[in-house]
């Protein structure tokens, strides 16, 4: 018997070979659109989940908003942690009724909070800051219902309450026009 030998093996040179490229780059999805017009680096990035990045320019003032609310809320969770009696007094002109571990605890949820907003400033993830921003605005929101409804409760307003009720209201709205702006598309130029 005899042994057929194979002829020598060629190589393809697919730089050269146009049609071989775009078959590579069609099946590894490099450079292409999805039906929202985003152009994915690969296949891979999609699975591993690559995020969307800023494809231009942030929101003007976001970065500033995010450090503002972030030394705000930090500021505020370090007061009520160490004075926490003073804070409640502060802002009700009243006697505390309740415990100081309430309001302590309410220092720690809030520093938690904050350390999220802290965290955001060093992204560019639209993702992460658009669900930061949100984060911010159902705080802002739930913080404006209970400090009403306490208000309502207790029967009496005073000037540094209404102010606290104006600054969650407005807060909200900041967080939310953000939020919005982020998950707007980019302009095609």
């Amino acid at each position: 018997m005899a042994t057929k030998s194979h002829p020598p093996l060629m190589k393809k040179h697919s730089q050269s070979d146009l049609v071989s490229r775009l078959k590579t780059r069609k099946i590894l999805g490099v450079g292409g659109e999805d039906d929202g017009g985003e152009v994915h680096r690969s296949k891979i990035s999609q699975v591993l989940g690559n995020e969307i990045k800023f494809s231009g320019r942030e929101p003007l003032g976001l970065r500033v908003w995010l450090v503002v609310s972030a030394v705000m809320l930090t500021v505020l969770a370090l007061m009520a942690l160490t004075f926490p009696i003073q804070l409640h007094d502060t802002i009700f002109d009243e006697e505390l009724v309740g415990t100081k571990m309430s309001i302590r605890l309410y220092g720690g949820a809030l520093l938690s909070i904050s350390l999220v907003i802290w965290n955001a400033l060093y992204t560019t993830e639209k993702v992460i800051i658009r669900w930061t921003l949100l984060t911010e605005a159902c705080y802002f929101g739930i913080q404006f219902l209970v400090t009403a409804i306490t208000l309502v409760e207790n029967g009496t307003v005073s000037n540094k309450a209404l102010i606290l009720i104006f600054s969650r209201v407005s807060f909200v709205g900041i967080s939310l026009c953000y939020y919005y702006q982020l998950g707007r598309r980019p302009k095609k130029i």
